[in-house]
């Protein structure tokens, strides 16, 4: 164990806890890697927003790191690479260079093309209308087409690195706003179902299953925060809904 090899297992854990990774299963993937490399005794204590290690070599030095961490979402694909990554490194014991460059090979794997996350955020509202009962071929189509917005918007706040909390408010604003407007100049005659349709795409429904499933195992911290930013995000979606509907005098 060296300070830089812990430098890379502490990347390999800010990555995982980025992209939805379980809290045991970092601590325990971080565990294995240390004394895989010689450690005698290895600690760690991950949340969502920070990760502390130390590892007791056999000489009886003790090295410590600490990483930030300051945003997380999810993503399967990323995350799946990452667990191949902890059992490559694990099995082989490869020095810190091999381990940054699968790193950076992670990083540069091909993500899906924006226009096809923004088609089928609009099939999925369309879906979802549907799905609650709208029958209409206008209110059908008024919901992908807002589905369309929403994920443009969706995406551009994304890149442009704004609170969760703010982007999730001002999809619903655009979303319920986009609706009403739909209904006023009579497009169609009920924003019920497009309205549905579209919040069920930005409801945190992975964040409340997450925050449940790290309660369940016993990293009440990590459970409790997620929690709360669920719920936080859930408000947010409300509000924007409520914003839009008391400009626009509601539905009536």
């Amino acid at each position: 164990m060296t300070e830089k090899l812990l430098i890379c297992i502490m990347e390999i854990s800010q990555q995982m806890i980025e992209v939805g990774a379980e809290i045991y299963r970092i601590e325990e993937s971080v565990t294995r890697i240390c004394k895989a490399y010689g450690a005698v005794r290895v600690d760690v204590f991950a949340t969502t927003s920070n990760v502390i290690v130390s590892a007791e070599k056999p000489d009886g030095t003790v090295l410590t790191q600490t990483r930030r961490i300051t945003g997380s979402g999810t993503d399967i694909e990323k995350l799946h690479r990452l667990n191949d990554l902890v059992r490559t490194v694990t099995a082989t014991t490869p020095d810190c260079a091999t381990i940054r460059e699968k790193l950076a090979e992670i990083e540069k794997t091909k993500k899906y093309p924006a226009i096809l996350y923004i088609l089928f955020n609009a099939v999925i509202a369309a879906s979802f209308c549907i799905f609650f009962g709208g029958r209409d071929y206008k209110e059908i189509i008024a919901s992908f087409v807002i589905g369309f917005l929403i994920g443009i918007v969706s995406l551009v706040l994304e890149r442009r690195s704004l609170n969760k909390i703010l982007s999730r408010f001002a999809c619903s604003f655009v979303s319920a706003m986009s609706a009403f407007v739909l209904l006023r100049l009579g497009v169609i005659e009920s924003v019920d179902n497009v309205i549905i349709g579209n919040i069920m795409s930005l409801i945190p429904g992975i964040g409340l299953t997450n925050s449940l499933r790290d309660l369940f195992t016993g990293d009440i911290i990590t459970g409790a925060l997620r929690s709360i930013e669920a719920i936080l995000l859930a408000l947010a979606i409300a509000f924007g809904y409520i914003l839009s509907a008391f400009i626009f005098g509601g539905v009536a």
